[in-house]
């Protein structure tokens, strides 16, 4: 019986990848870096903690990680999110899944200040039992810790009795090697192939299908 369904949020409930790709892309290059689009895309999905080292060395991001991290976060914050919007019927798959009994959480490699951003949008923010960011973990996804820091929002629920829903194969690793699985959701732009390759156990278009087939999906009540 599945209790409990823990949402990832860029790329899954709200569409943000290409703005976050754009972000970095564009918080790089007064640091002296110019990577392409494509390749900064590939990595969102990731905490800052686990991007950077992908584009950086040891001495760089020794003496412009934090510095280009902050300056991203800023940008984002003045430049793209004011562009952002959450996926059709996002707040109406979550009343479904509150109708159904069961408890959501948020567990997202975004920082804190930009989660209850991310709230407004999609209108969720009375239908959420708790939230994780990456400042509740030491390392981001596709490292465990968010979705450990979920689960502790859960007390009585066991691993078994909770799914994860996310759009990339950093959020299928991270929620396996917490013992979870995970839903996909393409409407954050990976390919189906990579999410199944990295181990989803169902797929959908976006939250507006996962709705649609939520009595049928793996994420009901009664699915095991």
């Amino acid at each position: 019986m599945i209790k409990a369904v823990i949402f990832d949020i860029d790329g899954t409930l709200v569409d943000t990848v290409d703005l976050h790709a754009r972000a970095w892309q564009e918080a790089f290059e007064p640091f002296g870096h110019n990577f392409a689009f494509d390749k900064i895309r590939s990595q969102i999905g990731k905490g800052g903690d686990q991007l950077l080292p992908v584009f950086l060395s040891k001495e760089e991001l020794e003496s412009q990680g934090e510095e280009i991290e902050k300056y991203r976060s800023e940008l984002f914050k003045r430049s793209y999110l004011p562009q952002a919007g959450a996926f059709p019927q996002v707040r109406q798959l979550f009343q479904h899944i509150r109708a159904c009994g069961q408890k959501i959480v948020l567990a997202s490699s975004c920082k804190g200040d930009e989660l209850e951003d991310y709230k407004k949008l999609a209108h969720i923010g009375d239908l959420i039992d708790g939230a994780t960011t990456s400042d509740d973990a030491d390392k981001s996804k596709p490292h465990p810790d968010i979705f450990q820091a979920a689960m502790e929002r859960l007390p009585g629920v066991t691993s078994i009795e909770a799914i994860v829903v996310g759009d990339t194969p950093y959020d299928t690793v991270a929620a396996s090697r917490a013992g979870l699985r995970t839903i996909g959701v393409l409407c954050g732009g990976f390919p189906q192939e990579h999410l199944r390759a990295a181990g989803c156990i169902a797929i959908y278009r976006d939250p507006a299908d996962l709705l649609r087939h939520y009595d049928s999906s793996p994420a009901a009540p009664h699915a095991k």
